[in-house]
């Protein structure tokens, strides 16, 4: 490795003087009343490439499940609906049955008269 690498990695004291002065500069053109006076320090994320970027797909794998967590429930039935479905259905099965009993009720009268 070579010095002129080494230098391009590290950063010296008095780069980062006049990068805190020229932000304390913008700072105060742009600082609002109820601001501190002192402008607040960057955020440094030491974390690597890949702790970053995993944090970010399981945000994103998170909000996924959270939008189709609804959709994807399934509740059951209480036994008091389940009953009154049940009785729903009896009354349809006896609808149906005394509607085809009359059907051939007629039908019969219709041979018969026909004869």
């Amino acid at each position: 490795m070579s010095s002129s690498d080494l230098s391009r990695r590290f950063v010296s004291q008095d780069t980062l003087d006049e990068k805190r002065k020229k932000r304390q500069e913008e700072w105060e053109e742009k600082r609002g009343p109820e601001d501190p006076i002192e402008c607040p320090e960057e955020v440094v994320d030491n974390r690597s490439l890949y702790e970053r970027l995993q944090e970010q797909k399981n945000k994103k794998d998170q909000e996924y499940e959270d939008q189709f967590a609804l959709k994807n429930s399934v509740k059951g039935l209480q036994e008091e609906e389940v009953a009154f479905l049940d009785q729903v259905s009896d009354q349809q099965i006896a609808i149906e049955k005394a509607r085809s009993s009359e059907e051939a009720k007629i039908i019969r009268e219709l041979k018969i008269s026909f004869h």
